[in-house]
């Protein structure tokens, strides 16, 4: 569904993007993740013919994104955050104005995601409130069965009623869209994704499933009998090594039981104890983030 080769982006001294390789495949829910800042909304945008690319190719649906024709845009469904819609329409007039650009629209579907948002037909669009406004903008992209839609940070601000209600209708009405999402709220989208990348300034340095990806990543704490020393020599797969008394954390990204028994007896000896513990997507996050923010 969406390819990016070598994909470059500059504003000023600035280096959004650093040769970017993703694979989006179909059917799948990728997850793009990474600190403000990292370079995802760019992506979202270039991917979108928003924004043109410095350097590399990105195509959408077969098509060079910036070459879109109205044909791909009528299979593509966009939400954003920072997304702008006419303040002077009532929410009527411009689900009207859509309508005829999209040859699949399902107006039970529009009237059923309505009803169930509880979106006032008659009022204005810039007197709706961020949530609503984010609920509207769901209201758009979903009518005509988009086969990609792209979410930037749909979440963002949302309480946490209307993120249960904009979740729980994206899962309801998803079927077999491709789906390409990026949110700080790694916890709600967890049970949505399928696939994971991981961009970090600029750079995107893994994207795998989602699966793979929570199999090879553990919390690990090794209790010893003797006072807790950073080890020397730790291989490059344990992130954020920490020592507290007689305790050394940190994060195994390559999990094997029998390795890591091995390595932690040549490496910090006199073990008494070794507690392995999954990790969620927001802890992986949150453990690369601080691994990245420490290199």
């Amino acid at each position: 569904m969406i390819q990016t080769t070598n994909l470059h982006k500059r504003f000023g001294p600035h280096e959004a993007l650093s040769g970017v390789n993703l694979n989006v495949g179909e059917g799948s829910a990728y997850a793009l993740i990474g600190a403000n800042g990292a370079g995802k909304t760019t992506t979202f945008r270039i991917l979108m013919n928003i924004l043109p690319a410095d350097r590399g190719t990105a195509t959408v649906l077969g098509a060079d994104s910036r070459r879109l024709s109205p044909r791909e845009f009528a299979q593509i469904g966009f939400v954003s955050e920072s997304q702008s819609f006419p303040r002077s329409l009532t929410v009527a007039e411009y689900l009207a104005y859509l309508r005829p650009f999209y040859p699949r629209w399902d107006k039970d579907l529009e009237t059923s995601i309505q009803h169930r948002f509880e979106l006032p037909s008659a009022r204005k669009i810039g007197n709706l409130s961020h949530g609503m406004r984010m609920k509207f903008a769901l209201t758009c992209a979903l009518p005509f069965h988009p086969k990609l839609l792209v979410l930037d940070e749909p979440l963002s601000g949302l309480d946490a009623l209307v993120r249960d209600e904009f979740m729980a209708t994206l899962l309801e009405t998803a079927g077999e869209m491709t789906l390409l999402i990026s949110s700080h709220e790694l916890h709600e989208i967890e049970g949505l994704a399928t696939n994971v990348g991981f961009l970090d300034r600029g750079k995107l340095l893994f994207e795998e499933s989602l699966s793979d990806l929570t199999d090879r990543f553990r919390e690990v704490r090794v209790v010893l009998d003797r006072e807790a020393q950073p080890p020397h020599g730790a291989p490059e797969e344990w992130l954020n090594i920490q020592t507290m008394g007689n305790v050394v954390m940190f994060v195994d990204t390559r999990f094997s039981e029998a390795e890591l028994a091995a390595t932690t007896g040549t490496l910090v000896g006199n073990v008494r104890h070794i507690d392995v513990q999954p990790m969620s997507l927001r802890a992986i996050f949150k453990a690369l983030a601080l691994a990245s923010r420490n290199n």
